[in-house]
């Protein structure tokens, strides 16, 4: 199913529900349990098989025993894919003891609405809160409930807001009247996790059920997404309920500018120490409530408030947008962030100094690598700059990508962003069909709020199909914040068309088939001569071959084939030898584009006969 298909059917599917609730909610039922009526069939045909197959004992004995022994281990193989194991969500445990009064209010809840109580209550670093389950008997049930809590959340919030989020959660759990929406909800994350690891098994139960559930899933997850959408406006009546409409609202507005405010401007700010840090010495989850109260100001908050206002619900997520959930509770959006001191991390007691540290001294242990990666590339930018501007002053004219670069480092290393911005102008006048230079022009124009920008991120978008996804960001976040919803709605919908297309591109180089169409490759006679000179420098590598793989997607860009053989005809193959050669060859040898590279001996042999088929192969 295409989005331009799933969008349609979720529309379609919107409007049965608004006309005939009660009759859709018996479709989307349907659907559920014909998912389960395909899992009970096969199982049940397989247990058949082997029943009928242990009552021919009697007759073929021997030959009966022969059938049953491996019948018996494929239903073992398709009874284990289907109770999928999951790995628990990761975060930090928060025990009764340490955090009673974090309990007190979680039990408080679940009393009140007569939800299941949560196995496990985990900390997690992320600006959000969340409900996972995972499912122990595979679809057919046996949950294990995990909450988990976001310290900044918890740090952006009032102890009553907060109240309102986690009453929220419990509502995607409680019973009553929303217990059939609950149960779809829940189901629809049961589905999607157990098919994303079926489809990508290629044991019996992606053999048997990934074919079923390639076709299955996005009907359910289209036919469910109305009433999972429905679950969220259920879940936030919940929190007003419980709670209050005010704090269910100021809950929402919160976390919706802290996140902005999280996600971009708080670790920018981290991440750039890294030019004079050597090491992550920080500690940004323990300084974090205390950096937004310092750090957010009014006109920031209005205008990240304003553009979230201005974005209107999609099929994109089953989240309703904020202006949205916002009417629902009959509220107006109101940011009020808790006092110094005041945020509902308060309710981990003694233990919220400790558990920050914990996230602290995880995220050091993450990032250890990239900082000091940056680290070096900052001082080698600090000192390419200072190259670049000595050269500029000199008299010296620099190339385009000189330019370019120079510009580029301007802004973090020079004289700031105005600067960058006035040296991409003069470079587009110079090389006005750049298509680096126009994105990163109208990069920098979308910024500071020019429109000229649009035209330029257009260009580079049509020169360049790697351009498209960024840049149709770029101009929805634009789109928004000057409030012209069409335009920010037709980039929305060419970049998941993009993004479509790059995933089937990526699959489609996944893997090379003999009944693949293969072609020349058609190289210039010094690219040839480069890749044999880089091969003939591999000891042990006797024959080597390179086509070009037929793709229907992104076809522009060549998908090449090296194969090579190691091992004289009369010589018994070593896979292992191969496996270590290939290794090699992809390591260190620069090839022109995305090639994929085989053995053409072993398994692979029949390759061989391929790769000299087509016109000027062979390299080596």
């Amino acid at each position: 199913m295409t989005r331009n298909e799933f969008d349609a059917l979720v529309a379609r599917l919107e409007r049965a529900q608004q006309q005939n609730p009660a009759a859709y909610r018996r479709r989307v039922l349907l659907l559920a349990f014909a998912g389960y009526a395909y899992l009970g069939a096969v199982l049940l045909a397989l247990f058949a098989l082997l029943v009928l197959a242990a009552l021919s004992v009697l007759f073929l004995k021997a030959l009966a025993v022969k059938l049953i022994i491996p019948l018996a281990a494929f239903i073992w193989l398709v009874l284990r894919a289907v109770w999928v194991k999951f790995d628990a969500p990761p975060g930090i445990p928060l025990r009764r003891s340490e955090v009673p009064q974090l309990y007190a209010m979680l039990d408080r809840l679940s009393a009140r609405l007569r939800a299941p109580r949560f196995h496990h209550v985990l900390l997690v670093d992320e600006m959000n809160a969340a409900v996972v389950q995972l499912p122990r008997l595979g679809p057919f049930g046996g949950h294990r409930n995990y909450l988990l809590l976001g310290l900044p959340l918890m740090q952006s919030l009032t102890t009553r807001q907060f109240e309102a989020v986690l009453a929220h959660e419990f509502g995607h759990l409680a019973g009553g009247h929303a217990r059939v929406g609950n149960w779809i909800y829940r189901l629809r994350m049961s589905w999607q996790r157990l098919g994303h690891a079926l489809r990508h098994s290629s044991g019996a139960g992606g053999v048997l059920f990934g074919p079923f559930l390639n076709r299955y899933l996005p009907y359910f997850e289209a036919y469910s997404f109305p009433l999972a959408r429905a679950n969220e406006y259920e879940a936030d009546a919940v929190a007003a309920r419980l709670v209050s409409p005010q704090a269910a609202a100021q809950a929402l507005t919160n976390v919706e500018i802290s996140a902005r405010y999280f996600g971009s401007r708080f670790w920018a700010g981290v991440h750039a120490k890294a030019n004079d840090l050597p090491q992550p010495s920080l500690t940004p989850y323990a300084q974090f409530g205390a950096s937004l109260q310092r750090e957010l100001d009014m006109a920031s908050s209005s205008d990240w408030l304003q553009q979230a206002l201005r974005q209107r619900t999609t099929s994109d997520n089953t989240h309703p947008a904020l202006a949205d959930r916002l009417r629902a509770l009959g509220c107006e959006a109101e940011f009020a962030l808790p006092a110094q001191g005041e945020g509902a991390e308060q309710l981990l007691g003694d233990a919220a100094t400790r558990l920050a540290a914990q996230l602290d001294e995880g995220w050091r242990e993450a990032v250890a690598d990239a900082w000091q990666r940056r680290h070096a590339q900052a001082q080698q930018e600090q000192q390419r700059h200072g190259e670049l501007c000595a050269s500029e002053s000199q008299g010296a004219e620099l190339t385009v990508a000189e330019a370019r670069e120079l510009a580029a480092l301007e802004e973090t290393w020079g004289a700031g962003a105005a600067r960058a911005l006035e040296r991409f102008r003069i470079l587009r006048e110079r090389a006005p069909h750049d298509v680096v230079t126009a994105y990163e022009l109208g990069r920098r124009l979308l910024r500071i709020g020019d429109a000229g920008g649009v035209a330029l991120i257009e260009e580079a978008m049509a020169a360049e199909s790697d351009a498209v996804v960024p840049g149709c960001e770029l101009l929805i976040e634009h789109f928004l914040a000057i409030g012209d919803e069409a335009r920010a709605r037709a980039a929305q919908e060419r970049r998941l068309q993009q993004q479509g297309v790059l995933a089937a591109a990526r699959a489609e180089r996944e893997t090379v088939r003999l009944s693949d169409a293969f072609i020349p490759h058609e190289l210039e006679a010094a690219v040839r001569a480069g890749l044999r000179e880089q091969l003939q420098a591999l000891r042990g590598l006797r024959a080597a071959w390179l086509i070009r793989k037929q793709v229907r997607h992104l076809p522009e860009r060549p998908c090449y084939v090296l194969g090579f053989t190691i091992t004289p005809w009369w010589s018994w193959h070593s896979r292992k030898r191969g496996l270590a050669m290939q290794k090699r060859i992809v390591e260190s040898v620069a090839f022109p584009g995305e090639t994929f590279v085989l053995c053409a001996q072993g398994d692979n042999r029949r390759f061989a006969s391929k790769l000299k088929r087509v016109r000027d192969s062979r390299l080596l």
